[in-house]
């Protein structure tokens, strides 16, 4: 169930400019913290981000040059890469209110432009 809040944020985010969120998230195999991971960003750019955002999903084990270029050293690791700045999360994505709160997208019940 969304909020006015929330309704108010996603109107704001798509009235917007034409960018799309840029998400991409880090994750070390098939391990259950790694599925939760998906899961929970998942339903943050389904539920609050739909039509807006773009989510990578990059396991360090298949492609570990890219986790040495963008500097990962733990997982899950969420980078929000668009809009500036590049912002990161890492650690426990199951709070997806948190998560949208730490990325910035929320700012103490205003809205983030």
């Amino acid at each position: 169930m969304k909020t006015n809040k929330t309704r108010r944020t996603i109107k704001a985010l798509t009235t917007r400019s034409k960018d799309k969120f840029v998400l991409r998230l880090f994750v070390a195999g098939a391990t259950a913290r790694s599925r939760q991971a998906i899961v929970s960003v998942r339903q943050l750019c389904e539920a609050e981000l739909k039509g807006i955002c773009k989510l990578e999903v990059i396991d360090i084990y298949q492609q570990p040059k890219l986790a040495r270029a963008n500097q990962i050293v733990a997982t899950p690791t969420l980078i929000m890469e668009f809009p500036p700045p590049v912002r990161r999360f890492i650690g426990s994505l199951a709070n997806i209110t948190g998560l949208f709160v730490e990325l910035d997208l929320i700012t103490k019940g205003k809205i983030a432009l």
